[in-house]
This record gives structure tokens, sequence and C-alpha cells, in this order.
């Protein structure tokens, strides 16, 4: 259970939280009016932020509940 305890742990969970937060944002900023991004590639990247950090809010609550 080695693996289990890596992904419960403190830096993980806030470094998903970091990474989630970077790339939503940068999704946001590529949904703007005048990107040249296509607006369906930034909504894939605001989706992609979105779901670490998600990830990042449901370890930390499974940590919460082992006790760790």
């Amino acid at each position: 259970m080695d693996w289990i305890d890596l992904m419960l742990s403190r830096p993980v969970i806030v470094t998903l939280a970091v990474i989630g937060a970077v790339i939503a944002t940068i999704g946001s900023f590529l949904l703007r009016k005048g990107s040249r991004v296509p607006a369906r590639t930034a909504r894939v990247v605001l989706r992609v932020g979105y779901g670490f950090a998600w990830l990042s809010v449901g370890l930390f609550i499974a940590a919460g509940f082992r006790g760790g």
C-alpha cells in the first residue's frame, strides 16, 4: 500500500492542486476573445485543469477519512 500512502500525502495533494490551478488559469486565458487557440482546445485545457483540481480535492477528502 505504498502508492496509496504516496497519493494521500500532503505534498502530492498540494502539487496536484497547484498544477490544476495553473492549467485551469491557462485554459481560461485561452478562452478569451482574440485568442488564436480554437475554443474547443481551450475548453479541453480548462477541463483538464479542473480535473487535476478535483482529483486533489478527492484525495484530500480520502486522506481525511484515512487519518493522514
